[in-house]
């Protein structure tokens, strides 16, 4: 992990803004596996906290906006953008999620794109979504991705993707990625696709799309040789500075390249966790996979704590609820138990299935009240956090983990440990002395296998 990259890697090399928080640690898991040094600022830094970090070779800011509307990012992204170019980094990259979460109204990545790709001169702007690690592949444009089931994870095209399909503020209804991103900007979108890839036409095809308009440029990646020419197109063709709306997979494909070139150790072991006796768990998240991991926790040992949504967003009765729910969990922590505070188990839940009704009649939009019901979850855990000395907590969903790691007031996380992709277990940077050290793990709702939560406890990943 400490070993230095090689003279071509001199320097900051990448620096990103993450449309969530479970996102962005997923960046520095990519490249700090493979001994890139990188942190994650969860409120935009300060020249002594660059100065603090001032040997890390990717630089990231964690955000929110992939649950944001375009107003919003209208007003706040040009200058988180800018300050982040400013960094002198050859590559500008906004993280979006492998599963390509956005509409035109919510979390737009094609918004994010407009705003960001007027600060550079450049005739291209690629874009990376395929993950084989994270078992994402995107093949002629089409997205494909894992989905739990009873034997072992099938693979579905975005549009029937058991949780995707039906997600409830970023549904995918089209798979093919070019059409999608196209109800979100009106910018040229081009594909370099697997037959590209194969029959050697790659470059030839980047060369034929460049153009002062910057179009955005997608690249197929499905196995590691697509992986590896993903990774040399953009790095060969980055100029003096290029923007790319890129999942993680952007990381995975540079790294590739950098390996097969020799720039790069070909692995770079992260640390294993020591065992603990207790974690501290908050779900927000509404996935198959979620569910499963909060009933394997149930049936191991863990104690389950659900949210009362109705009484979350009713202003009379949220005091109380909050009340009930660190009264419990903290009774449990006192007994030698690990407790999670959940608001849902899967999308068949009925707290999701009637969000939208129990939303309205508390008078709130469904975004406002998901806020409402993640903050719950921050409050409860702060009281928690206080009141014990509990060392290793995880946030489970995207939306959830941003506003709990915003509540706690974090300032950096790096990665301390190997969990599982796409979820590494992290270091917590911050002023109040309780939290500086503490060690968290932010999950996307889909990633991590079903006993996730005893492989978090017990340091392993078996």
């Amino acid at each position: 992990m400490n070993q230095l990259p090689d003279q071509h890697l001199q320097g900051l090399l990448l620096s990103y803004y993450g449309d969530d928080f479970t996102g962005s640690t997923d960046v520095m898991q990519a490249f700090s596996e493979a001994g890139i040094k990188t942190v994650l600022f969860l409120q935009p830094p300060q020249t002594t906290d660059l100065q603090r970090f001032k040997n890390y070779q990717c630089i990231g800011l964690a955000g929110q906006s992939r649950g944001q509307s375009t107003e919003w990012m209208r007003q706040h992204l040009p200058v988180l953008f800018k300050s982040l170019q400013e960094l002198g980094a050859p590559i500008l990259q906004y993280k979006i999620c492998s599963t390509f979460d956005s509409s035109p109204q919510t979390g737009s990545i094609g918004q994010a794109i407009d705003i960001a790709a007027s600060l550079f001169q450049a005739n291209w702007s690629p874009m990376v979504v395929g993950a084989p690690k994270l078992r994402r592949y995107q093949a002629f444009g089409q997205l494909f991705a894992a989905a739990p089931s009873q034997s072992d994870s099938e693979i579905y095209r975005l549009d029937r993707h058991p949780s995707m399909s039906r997600h409830p503020v970023t549904p995918m209804h089209e798979a093919d990625l070019r059409l999608h991103l196209a109800q979100q900007t009106s910018r040229r979108i081009e594909l370099i696709h697997m037959a590209d890839i194969a029959e050697k036409k790659a470059q030839q095809k980047y060369q034929s799309f460049q153009a002062n308009d910057q179009p955005v440029v997608m690249i197929d990646v499905m196995n590691t040789d697509s992986q590896v020419e993903a990774g040399r197109l953009i790095w060969e063709n980055r100029g003096a500075g290029v923007f790319t709306a890129s999942s993680s997979g952007l990381q995975y494909a540079l790294c590739a390249y950098w390996h097969q070139q020799g720039w790069l150790p070909l692995k770079t072991d992260l640390p294993k966790p020591a065992a603990v006796s207790q974690i501290l768990v908050a779900s927000g998240s509404c996935s198959p996979m979620s569910a499963l991991q909060i009933d394997w926790a149930l049936s191991n040992g863990f104690d389950g704590f659900r949210l009362n949504i109705g009484h979350c967003l009713d202003a009379g009765l949220a005091d109380g609820e909050k009340r009930r729910l660190v009264q419990s969990a903290a009774k449990s922590l006192a007994s030698g138990r690990s407790p999670i505070v959940y608001s849902a188990k899967g999308p068949d839940d009925e707290a999701v299935l009637k969000f939208a009704q129990v939303a309205a009649k508390a008078g709130l939009s469904q975004q406002k009240a998901s806020w409402c019901v993640a903050q719950m979850l921050a409050e409860v855990m702060q009281e928690l956090l206080n009141r014990s000395s509990v060392q290793r907590i995880v946030v489970a969903g995207g939306d959830s983990s941003g506003v709990v790691a915003s509540h706690l007031g974090l300032q950096a996380l790096t990665v301390a440990a190997e969990l599982t992709p796409g979820v590494p277990l992290c270091r917590a940077w911050s002023e109040n002395p309780k939290l500086d050290g503490i060690e968290i793990a932010l999950k996307g709702g889909q990633l991590g296998a079903k006993n996730f939560y005893g492989q978090v406890m017990a340091g392993t990943n078996q």
